[in-house]
């Protein structure tokens, strides 16, 4: 019996990120997930090997390379291998008008959200790039395919991580690596209640969607598994949006 696939996810310890790895985790893969909080970390682990799959915490904050580094080294210490990464850490940082805009907000969300994934990268492709195979699902947005007044900031990252998604695909496919995106809508998370403030304007989001309602996080992971998985060998360099036809 061939051994399980191996998926690290960046950003695991909430909303999509943790949905991710118990979707994972329920197709039987060994599981490594990163983040700022080791507690949860550990409670999370817990959680995903009375599954009965291999779990591993490893405390990473994204926005620092020696910290990338390590997350890839010792999950490759403990594996072997580097089969699937998903790149889900980010943040909304502040919302507001780009009249309204500091250098601090546009640091703290290009920092996580597109220097991240750049780190994120560089060390899962040197990994995959020399096993030859290995699958990379970075995390975007509605938000990186369209305008939306009020979270411009938020949204040229989100632009960013489409291009390097895109770019990546490119230079990894010689090797045999596919580089893909997942696009999610509004997803009922801790950062659509802070992007919204209230119940009501939750509501008034959900109203804006063609399906009118708010995703769950299950859903997006579901895409996340499919997009990483060998059921998809063909596709590369393409973002899927799952937004009950946001962008539509």
């Amino acid at each position: 019996m061939s051994n399980p696939p191996v998926v690290l996810i960046t950003g695991a310890l909430a909303g999509i990120g943790r949905a991710t790895a118990f979707g994972f985790a329920r197709t039987g893969a060994s599981v490594v997930v990163s983040g700022r909080r080791p507690a949860e970390g550990a409670s999370l682990v817990a959680e995903l090997e009375q599954l009965g799959v291999s779990g591993l915490f490893v405390q990473a904050d994204v926005r620092h390379e020696d910290e990338v580094r390590n997350l890839i080294d010792q999950t490759v210490a403990r594996f072997g291998r580097l089969d699937i990464a998903v790149n889900n850490a980010g943040v909304e940082g502040r919302a507001g008008m780009l009249t309204d805009q500091t250098v601090e907000n546009y640091t703290d969300i290009f920092e996580t959200n597109v220097l991240g994934v750049i780190l994120s990268l560089k060390y899962e492709l040197r990994v995959m790039q020399a096993q030859g195979f290995g699958s990379i699902v970075n995390i975007s947005s509605s938000l990186g395919r369209m305008g939306f007044a009020g979270v411009g900031v938020y949204g040229a990252s989100k632009f960013a991580v489409e291009g390097l998604t895109r770019s990546a695909a490119l230079e990894a496919a010689p090797f045999g690596v596919r580089v893909n995106a997942v696009a999610p809508g509004p997803v009922d998370t801790g950062m659509i209640d802070r992007l919204s403030g209230s119940e009501e304007a939750k509501a008034g989001f959900a109203q804006m969607i063609p399906v009118k309602r708010i995703g769950l996080p299950e859903e997006i992971a579901e895409t996340i598994v499919f997009v990483a998985s060998a059921k998809a060998p063909y596709l590369t360099g393409q973002s899927i949006a799952v937004d009950g036809g946001q962008t539509a």
